[in-house]
């Protein structure tokens, strides 16, 4: 049986399968290219987005110590600590509209 010579010769290498793959190999990395995300670092609405949650935070926690210290100094707990959180809600808010008013750059 091995003595037989095979009905199909076997399959030689074929210049039109290697350009054929060299072509799929240039498609697939300009694709890679062209789909990798162009800007690197935050953008500026991530930039802004930041400000504007740490104004609020910033005036929160800020008027919440505060009025925690003065509540602690002066014993009059818990209007220290209402009144500056109030104002520091108040300056957190007036700092986002400010920065939201502004036309953009």
């Amino acid at each position: 049986m091995s003595d037989e010579k095979p009905a199909r010769e076997p399959i030689e290498e074929d210049a039109r399968i290697d350009a054929l793959e060299a072509r799929l190999k240039a498609a697939r990395s300009r694709e890679e290219e062209r789909n990798r995300p162009s800007v690197q670092g935050a953008t500026e609405s991530e930039k802004l987005g930041n400000r504007v949650l740490s104004y609020l935070l910033g005036g929160i926690l800020g008027g919440a110590v505060v009025g925690w210290v003065i509540d602690q100094f002066f014993g009059t707990s818990p209007w220290g600590l209402l009144v500056m959180l109030f104002l520091g809600i108040v300056v957190g808010f007036r700092n986002i509209i400010r920065i939201s008013s502004r036309p953009p750059e």
